[in-house]
């Protein structure tokens, strides 16, 4: 009973990642100044990673540079990149549409990588998840361009191999010195794509100053910091399940804020992400009580 409370408290803190993901579209539209998408990226990234890593003092050693560097690009840098390209290109509902495929990428980049075989439950719990994005977000009105589709999938990639590599690599330092160092990298890799193709912010309104400071502080290092422990805490593939969840919120916000409303399709759309979520928990729950007398894998 202990195990199993333990384990839902794990559930709990790493949903909230998501869940202030999902806050971000609102206070990006009615917070943050506008046309500098990927500067915002970087700023809501690197000043708290800097902070973080200038607080504890501690840096990467041997081969964990390179790890780094590749896991501050993959689950930050490109994917906040890649992330901006389809927002920009795409309504709001193709580009999460297109990127709810992380959970299903999530299952199948384990097998190879952590030697998780997906269970058909697994995908099918994943291909759910879709679907339900899919109601809740698209509409008739809804335009695709090539470009975006691309880049919403390839960013939705990105996070899940770095979602993955997390999990295999056992971490050397605490979670929040191992989130810092991956939110510096993030964020300087985009600091000078995004000076060059968009230049330097005007001027920045106390309005913009809160934007950032709650992007920064509780949507970035704070939700990373719970992201990556549920990674440690949870399989890959239940983490990214929670990712659903992000969405929903955004799509609540909506309706709270910004006098948006909900069709019936909504709502079932709503119901089936909830159902996959849970369902997906206790696949992914069953799947690793399967290999939990695997040795930890190391490279």
């Amino acid at each position: 009973m202990r195990q199993s409370n333990a384990r839902f408290f794990d559930i709990l803190l790493t949903a909230l990642a998501p869940m202030s993901w999902g806050t971000t579209y609102i206070v990006a539209t009615e917070l943050l100044p506008s046309g500098h998408p990927l500067l915002v990226a970087s700023l809501r990234s690197l000043p708290i990673g800097l902070l973080m890593t200038l607080a504890f003092r501690k840096l990467p050693k041997g081969v964990w540079w390179w790890r780094i560097l590749l896991l501050g690009s993959l689950n930050i840098g490109i994917f906040q990149a890649l992330l901006f390209v389809a927002a920009y290109r795409l309504p709001g509902g193709v580009a999460a549409t297109a990127g709810a495929i992380q959970p299903l990428l999530v299952v199948l980049l384990s097998w190879p990588i952590l030697r998780e075989q997906p269970t058909r439950m697994a995908i099918k719990v994943a291909i759910a998840g879709f679907l339900g994005i899919g109601l809740l977000v698209l509409g008739p009105e809804a335009r695709l361009d090539a470009i975006g589709i691309v880049a919403a999938i390839v960013g939705a990639a990105t996070m899940a191999l770095g979602t993955v590599l997390v999990k295999r690599w056992e971490r050397p330092v605490s979670l929040l010195v191992f989130t810092a160092w991956q939110l510096t990298v993030g964020g300087a890799i985009l600091l000078p794509v995004a000076l060059i193709t968009e230049g330097p912010l005007d001027g920045i309104s106390t309005t913009n100053l809160w934007g950032f400071i709650y992007l920064g502080l509780i949507g970035t290092g704070i939700a990373y910091a719970l992201w990556f422990r549920g990674i440690d805490k949870l399989q890959a593939s239940a983490v990214s399940y929670l990712g659903l969840l992000s969405p929903v919120v955004a799509s609540i916000m909506g309706l709270a804020f910004l006098n948006q409303t909900f069709t019936l399709i909504q709502l079932l759309g709503v119901t089936i992400i909830l159902i996959s979520v849970v369902v997906g928990q206790r696949a992914s729950h069953s799947n690793q009580k399967h290999h939990h007398s695997l040795p930890k894998i190391r490279s």
